[in-house]
């Protein structure tokens, strides 16, 4: 048993932080993330014979994300039913450029609200590849779906995103933002500010209990 403890802890702890931060976006509560994440070790480590090497991110990132889905039906159902506005629509950029733009906290903290007003599928696919930085096909395998689709939705998603932000606070600071988010320099957004979404307070997993 401690050696397949062993192992499976050094397969997943590594990548503890992207599997808070994806739980954190979904649940969007602190305390239901965390418990999301301990539901979520404990069934990768019953399933941890399905491993079989590799990158082992997208392959517990696939069931943080389904963990997350039950836990979604059995406590928020209304939310997953909500539609996904599939009208394009075309994004007018600046020559601003993104490299350039120092982004204040009020800025960060703007693109905060914004992304916890996405759709559930749209605020996911945002949050893994703007924020997590997986590649498409790390999100395809984790979403279980065409790497077309997962390029489909983040346009969508990009474009939505835009639209919310164009629409709140100051202007100024949206039109930077929307720039940045056109850019796909998102996360640095994140990186370079003190309000970014990362694990408030630690947490112990208990991963001993799946033998019990």
């Amino acid at each position: 048993m401690q050696d397949v403890i062993h192992n499976f802890e050094e397969t997943t702890l590594p990548h503890l932080r992207a599997a808070y931060n994806l739980a954190r976006w979904l649940t969007r509560n602190d305390t239901d993330a965390e418990d999301v994440v301990q539901e979520a070790y404990l069934r990768a480590l019953r399933h941890f014979g399905s491993f079989h090497g590799g990158d082992g991110r997208p392959w517990l990132l696939a069931i943080v994300r389904h963990t997350c889905y039950t836990w979604l039906r059995q406590n928020r159902a209304p939310e997953l039913q909500i539609a996904f506005d599939e009208e394009m629509y075309a994004l007018q950029a600046s020559d601003l450029n993104p490299e350039a733009l120092l982004l204040r906290e009020a800025d960060s903290e703007l693109l905060k609200q914004a992304l916890e007003e996405l759709p559930l599928e749209s605020r996911e696919i945002i949050v893994m590849r703007e924020l997590e930085e997986l590649s498409y096909k790390q999100i395809a395998e984790v979403a279980d779906i065409p790497m077309g689709t997962v390029m489909s939705r983040l346009a969508r998603a990009r474009k939505r995103l835009v639209r919310i932000l164009k629409g709140q606070g100051d202007k100024e600071i949206a039109e930077e933002l929307a720039v940045a988010v056109s850019h796909e320099v998102l996360g640095r957004v994140f990186l370079t500010s003190a309000t970014s979404i990362s694990p408030q307070r630690d947490f112990q997993l208990n991963l001993k209990s799946v033998f019990e």
